[in-house]
């Protein structure tokens, strides 16, 4: 499946030209606009995989508009006509996967924008290992806290209370954490 990405630039010619380049490599090009309000608005609307966008565009600069972007997740490369180094300090924050100065050629543009895809897809990848390493510690720390209960009401070795833990979970063919909740409420901890 072709990747959904969104072009925005306030120069017609130059947006035609990019999503060409685009659309002849195989992407696919599920909106275009001229200014930054509008890529809010079609980014939080569409959710493209990528957005290509300029960074300096009427009502909206691309730096601002890429701030209120980030928070929804989806990748950005800037396009500037501007190399200085004050647009480059500012375009190092989230979800700015590239940098192209114009005028942008095929040859700079497919291989930026294939690794920005793939650097997105690497970064949802950690971040939902993280986010599931968090909810294995969280619920580790409720199964040792309902251990930590049963040790102390019952004079249990931690062996023992974890085998009652383990043993109730089995029985009732639930997870260990909704067994260690159910302790944990039964003797208020």
């Amino acid at each position: 499946m072709a990747k959904r990405i969104m072009l925005v630039e306030d120069e017609s010619i130059v947006r035609l030209d990019i999503a060409m380049m685009l659309k002849d490599a195989g992407f696919e090009v599920v909106a275009e606009a001229g200014d930054g309000e509008k890529a809010v608005e079609l980014a939080y609307k569409l959710k493209p995989d990528l957005i290509i966008m300029d960074i300096k565009m009427p009502k909206l600069n691309g730096l601002k508009a890429s701030e209120i972007i980030a928070k929804f997740n989806i990748p950005i490369i800037l396009l500037t006509a501007y190399s200085q180094r004050e647009y480059i300090d500012k375009a190092k924050q989230a979800n700015i996967f590239g940098y192209l100065v114009k005028p942008i050629s095929e040859a700079s543009l497919i291989p930026a924008v294939e690794i920005a895809l793939k650097q997105a897809e690497n970064t949802n990848a950690y971040k939902e290992k993280v986010e599931e390493m968090d909810e294995k510690l969280k619920n580790r720390k409720i199964v040792e806290k309902a251990k930590g209960i049963l040790m102390e009401q019952f004079s249990m070795t931690e062996e023992v209370a974890y085998q009652k833990i383990r043993t109730l979970s089995m029985n009732k063919q639930v997870t260990l954490e909704k067994i260690a909740k159910q302790i944990l409420v039964k003797y208020k901890a």
